[in-house]
């Protein structure tokens, strides 16, 4: 079951862009019976090792701002504790009413996409070769060679958008590509490759430290399960950034979303 559930996670990883591993906690809840706090670390495992091999898959195809995603990480590494502890201590129903919330916002902004920037829909983890079109944002710039210019304003920026991911990875299990993409699109001048080419870096850095301070504060690991989930969802992966060049675009990211919606309903039924 746990390698099942991993490939449909690992599917949806690779077949979407930022907001993918937001199944992954879902999936486990639905499939095993858990609780949120018990499918945090084995999710955040299967985002870390997605993400490293979509990092390495993009490292040469495309623009990945290595210097940006360590600075989300560090920063991130430094609220997924508090993330983690809040988690702990708040009911299960209240942890299932916040990410059934972030389900629908996430949905919402990905359905607002197809219809207002299609061409960005297209642009998911299996197609980031080149760069796109460059963003507005007013905070960072590049200099002459492409990279960004680290002003005080531009790091405080961006360790924002880390510390903002490290509590949601702590306290949800969830990659934060969701925050990191759409915040580089805002406050930085990186086109959507690079944002999410980025993001996968800034992703697998932050969980692989959110897992490691779930292990430090005492928490259970379910290895016999993390295992084949881990295993599954790298092979759905694999086989999402086959198909993907095919068949993504505006409808995919809209059937995308209402089974985001879909998720949300039953995690407040639930």
């Amino acid at each position: 079951m746990g390698a099942a559930l991993g490939i449909v996670a690992g599917l949806m990883l690779g077949l979407t862009g930022a907001g993918g591993s937001l199944f992954a906690v879902p999936l486990l809840m639905f499939g095993l019976g858990w609780t949120v706090t018990q499918a945090v670390p084995v999710a955040l495992i299967a985002v870390c090792a997605a993400a490293g091999v979509g990092t390495v898959a993009a490292w040469n195809a495309s623009f990945v701002r290595y210097r940006a995603a360590m600075v989300i990480a560090a920063a991130g590494a430094l609220t997924a504790p508090l993330g983690l502890a809040l988690g702990a201590r708040l009911p299960q129903a209240a942890l299932a009413a916040v990410f059934a919330a972030i389900l629908v916002l996430v949905a919402a902004r990905l359905l607002a996409q197809a219809l207002r920037a299609p061409a960005e829909a297209r642009v998911v983890r299996a197609t980031l070769a080149g760069d796109g079109a460059a963003s507005a944002g007013p905070i960072c710039r590049t200099g002459g060679n492409g990279r960004l210019l680290w002003t005080p304003r531009c790091a405080a920026a961006i360790g924002g958008i880390g510390a903002v991911t490290g509590f949601l990875s702590g306290l949800l299990g969830v990659g934060g590509g969701f925050v990191i993409v759409p915040a580089l699109r805002s406050a930085t001048v990186l086109s959507m490759h690079s944002a999410i080419a980025t993001s996968l870096m800034a992703i697998a850095l932050t969980s692989a430290g959110t897992v490691i301070a779930t292990l430090a504060m005492g928490h259970d690991l379910p290895w016999q399960v993390a295992g084949p989930f881990v295993l599954g969802s790298l092979a759905g992966m694999l086989l999402g950034r086959r198909i993907a060049p095919h068949v993504v675009g505006p409808q995919l990211q809209q059937g995308f979303s209402v089974m985001m919606l879909l998720a949300a309903a039953l995690l407040v039924l639930r």
